[in-house]
């Protein structure tokens, strides 16, 4: 009977063991996981060099490839229908898209975490005639780094952002937050200057 009892603890510890053990590499592993998207998150948002590229299906299931795009100015706009500052800046895109498509600028809107039926509403309020899609997944939204919505991006015909610094210290290929209309007309003549 000694026999049994001195042999049981033994391989009850052995069994603690390889759950730690498990436990410890499942927590190796989320902090690593942890870590990259810390990292990926710190990295911030895309402000210069090439623009990344992706396909875009609009709602009304045309297709837009950007790195096809080339030649042409295009201007990337994240939004969602639940987002207030969005509502702002629309009129805007609308006005510019009327004023630039003739000269070959093509605006394009990119609908992030949204369902169609609201992101179909927003675009009939807002009169919206440049594509939108729905970015599925957010892989576009991933690719370029966005923080939030709004948020644009302005690739020249070259198909890298438009470089450069503005006079309030803001890089020129991107805009955070609500795109004031004079902003995104003077970057949209950039890109066609150049």
């Amino acid at each position: 009977m000694s026999e049994s009892i001195a042999s049981a603890p033994p391989k009850r510890r052995t069994g603690v063991l390889i759950t730690f053990a498990v436990i410890g590499v499942i927590v190796v592993g989320l902090l690593v996981l942890l870590a990259f998207a810390v990292r990926q998150r710190g990295a911030g948002p895309l402000a210069t060099g090439d623009a990344p590229d992706f396909t875009l299906t609009t709602f009304d299931g045309q297709t837009y490839t950007l790195s096809k795009l080339k030649g042409k100015p295009v201007v990337i706009n994240f939004w969602a229908s639940w987002c207030v500052p969005c509502r702002d800046e629309a009129p805007g895109l609308q006005r510019a898209w009327e004023t630039y498509k003739d000269r070959g600028v093509l605006i394009l809107g990119v609908d992030y975490v949204d369902t169609e039926t609201d992101a179909r509403k927003f675009i009939a309020e807002f009169k919206q005639t440049y594509p939108n899609g729905p970015d599925l997944a957010t892989r576009i939204s991933q690719a370029y780094k966005i923080t939030g919505v709004p948020e644009t991006y302005f690739v020249g015909k070259d198909g890298k952002l438009l470089q450069g610094i503005d006079d309030k210290g803001r890089v020129k290929g991107n805009w955070i937050g609500p795109l004031p209309e004079e902003v995104l007309n003077a970057r949209i003549e950039e890109m066609l200057r150049q």
